[in-house]
């Protein structure tokens, strides 16, 4: 079939469904992106989105302009709309999680929607995050109350979505992927019409468990291989060495490949994978004890951030003023969901301590938000550092300094080791992990 006859609905336009929905688009098929949020229906369509993702030295916004002036996308907040033109239907609608408890409601929403409009013939793929037998025992029941039947009338597979924010394009081009389906025919429709975006090979699996699980099992090994060298940079910081020579040193090893310390984990995927699991394993009898563990090292993150700056403050919390810098949940990003930041923030305000932080990538804006750096820093005991992003610019050590208080000796925490082997001015004091 040709790219212009090939019409896709991706529901959910968030860090996964808007990349996705244009990567379609740029091959030359006519999507229909929906969403229940109206705001956001309406700045998408025209033109603006706040992700910072790229392909092939476009930004996003202009990728979506051109897309939209050429009609080959739209948004919209009728499902039935998109249905209606579309035969190939993508849910990449996740299941937030509250508490260590996943919240299904916005999935379940979305798949009576399209159980609403569903035809015969249609595929639907499902992308989000799922608790391992969701999309048999949750997706499954939803789409057949519309009176057709998996494997008769329509196709369902579910194909677990791997991409890094920030590299969203390049990832939906080049990452390989799994395929679950209801029957081998659903598996081999969705492989189809996945290739249009995807190079790398997309590999079938037995059902819609193994991906499921193999998914979560992904974001949870990062998770516990990210604990292991938090709890190491700990270890060296009470030993009084540098935990990034330890790793660095250690990684000349040709089977190790440790990652690197930071403020805790933020973002929509590894915090949350272990509760993807947690229900199945429950129902199950299962206990996941190093999953647990690794997860409670990274929780424990932030609090041991704060305690450097409780260490470097040398005024009464009460009348203390911290500058933080970036509260992305990773550098380079402007999605603040889950992220370690506002963990931190909470404890230093608890504590006393007044916060003003600068984020030029993060859209959100909260009570302790500055709008420059230099207000944030103006006048604050010390600053920490969470996160990289284009324009925060931490190049003159001097004159930023300068900016914090004079009177009293300041310092940053440097919790990404931006600032290491840097020429440090007198009075300031940095300290990293």
């Amino acid at each position: 079939m040709s790219r212009e006859n090939i019409r896709v609905a991706v529901f959910g336009l968030g860090f996964v469904g808007l990349p996705l929905a244009l990567s379609f688009a740029m091959r030359g098929c006519t999507v229909c992106g929906v969403d229940v949020n109206e705001e956001l229906v309406e700045e998408i369509n025209s033109g603006v989105t706040y992700h910072q993702e790229s392909y092939r030295g476009l930004g996003i916004r202009e990728i979506l302009r051109r897309e939209l002036d050429a009609g080959r996308f739209s948004a919209t907040g009728r499902p039935g709309e998109a249905m209606a033109s579309c035969d190939n239907i993508i849910i990449t609608v996740g299941l937030p999680v509250s508490d260590g408890v996943p919240y299904y409601g916005h999935l379940e929403d979305c798949v009576r929607a399209v159980a609403a409009g569903l035809k015969k013939g249609d595929l639907v793929v499902v992308r989000g995050t799922m608790v391992p037998g969701m999309t048999r025992g949750l997706v499954l029941p939803l789409l057949e109350e519309s009176g057709l039947k998996a494997g008769e009338d329509f196709y369902l597979a579910y194909s677990s979505e791997r991409i890094a924010e920030g590299k969203a394009f390049e990832e939906f081009e080049n990452m390989p992927g799994l395929v679950g389906g209801y029957d081998e025919k659903a598996a081999l429709r969705a492989r189809e019409l996945l290739s249009v975006v995807t190079r790398a090979e997309l590999a079938l699996a037995s059902c819609f468990e193994v991906v499921e699980t193999a998914k979560v099992v992904e974001n949870v090994s990062r998770d516990v291989n990210i604990a292991l060298v938090n709890e190491l940079a700990v270890f060296c910081k009470a030993v009084g060495i540098d935990v990034f020579e330890v790793i660095a040193l250690a990684n000349t090893h040709k089977r190790v490949s440790l990652l690197v310390p930071g403020p805790g984990v933020g973002g929509y995927c590894i915090p949350n994978a272990l509760h993807y699991l947690t229900p199945k394993a429950g129902e199950l009898g299962v206990d996941l004890p190093l999953m647990k563990t690794a997860r409670q090292v990274n929780e424990e993150m932030p609090a041991h951030v704060v305690s450097l700056v409780m260490k470097n403050l040398r005024v009464p919390p009460s009348v203390g003023r911290v500058a933080v810098l970036g509260i992305a949940m990773k550098d380079y990003s402007s999605d603040d969901r889950c992220s370690p930041a506002h963990r931190i923030i909470n404890l230093l305000e608890r504590a006393g301590l007044e916060v003003r932080a600068f984020d030029p990538a993060v859209p959100a804006r909260y009570h302790f938000s500055a709008d420059s750096l230099e207000k944030a820093l103006e006048g604050a005991h010390g600053a920490l550092i969470l996160a990289r992003q284009e324009g925060i610019d931490l190049s003159d050590l001097e004159r930023i300094a300068g900016m914090l208080n004079g009177g009293i000796t300041p310092f940053i925490i440097d919790a990404k080791n931006i600032l290491r082997g840097r020429k440090i001015p007198p009075g300031l004091v940095v300290e990293g992990l």
